[in-house]
């Protein structure tokens, strides 16, 4: 006859601790996602090109002619490529790139149509070019190829095969290298050297017209895209004379 009452009494002063464990529970959650900086995270999975060939040079230029062709404010200007450094300023010559660059760049707009000038005037807009080296020096983990580890196990597994069923082991390696040849024409170290090359129409103080593109370089071919100094002739040493002792 007691049992009715003392539960009723335990419901009474038992049900506020539980809500009050709960409240706890919910607050230490609360503070273990929080942070007392930024934490790191990965952008999504991206693809950027390997620059490693003149015909990748001229791939670029095609692709600027046609963009800058699409442009209503360039389309009919007159059209002067401004050459690389000259070799007086500054004592830096431009790189191979900018010099074969600027050459099919100018083949492929005559081709389309363009008006280009072998002078400036007053009526002219430049096409400049212009080339940023970027050398990353501390870089974390970068994640390999799309389908590299795929690939790898799957070659694996294939290799277990002929152990069990074929007779000659190395018939099992075959699938494997058909699936590498397939698929490794697409993989590319990442490496740490980068270019950012831009493409400008400039008609006085107003740019008509901007296109950036990156691409990542071997590390020995930086010197093809970054501006080099000039040898200086040497300079004649003079003798003053003078009547005077």
């Amino acid at each position: 006859m007691r049992i009715r009452p003392l539960l009723s009494l335990t419901r009474r002063y038992l049900a506020p601790l539980g809500l009050g464990a709960v409240g706890l529970t919910l607050s230490g959650c609360f503070y273990a996602n929080t942070s007392q900086a930024p934490i790191a995270t990965t952008y999504p999975y991206s693809e950027q090109q390997r620059m490693q060939a003149a015909h990748h040079w001229n791939v670029l230029a095609q692709h600027e002619a046609t963009h800058i062709l699409q442009r209503e404010r360039v389309r009919f200007r007159d059209l002067y490529i401004t050459p690389t450094h000259d070799h007086g300023l500054h004592g830096y010559s431009g790189g191979e790139f900018e010099r074969g660059f600027r050459t099919l760049l100018t083949s492929e707009l005559v081709t389309r149509g363009a008006s280009v000038m072998t002078e400036p005037t007053d009526a002219t807009a430049e096409v400049r070019i212009g080339v940023e080296t970027v050398t990353h020096r501390d870089r974390g983990f970068i994640r390999p190829p799309v389908g590299a580890f795929t690939a790898l196990t799957a070659g694996i597994a294939v290799a277990t095969i002929p152990y069990n069923q074929w007779s000659e082991p190395a018939l099992g390696l075959i699938p494997g290298g058909i699936l590498a040849d397939i698929t490794s024409g697409s993989w590319t170290h990442t490496g740490n050297e980068e270019i950012i090359i831009t493409t400008q129409i400039v008609d006085g103080e107003r740019i008509l017209y901007s296109s950036s593109n990156i691409y990542y370089i071997n590390a020995g071919d930086r010197r093809q895209y970054a501006p080099h100094r000039v040898p200086q002739a040497p300079t004649t040493p003079t003798v003053s004379i003078t009547d005077t002792w």
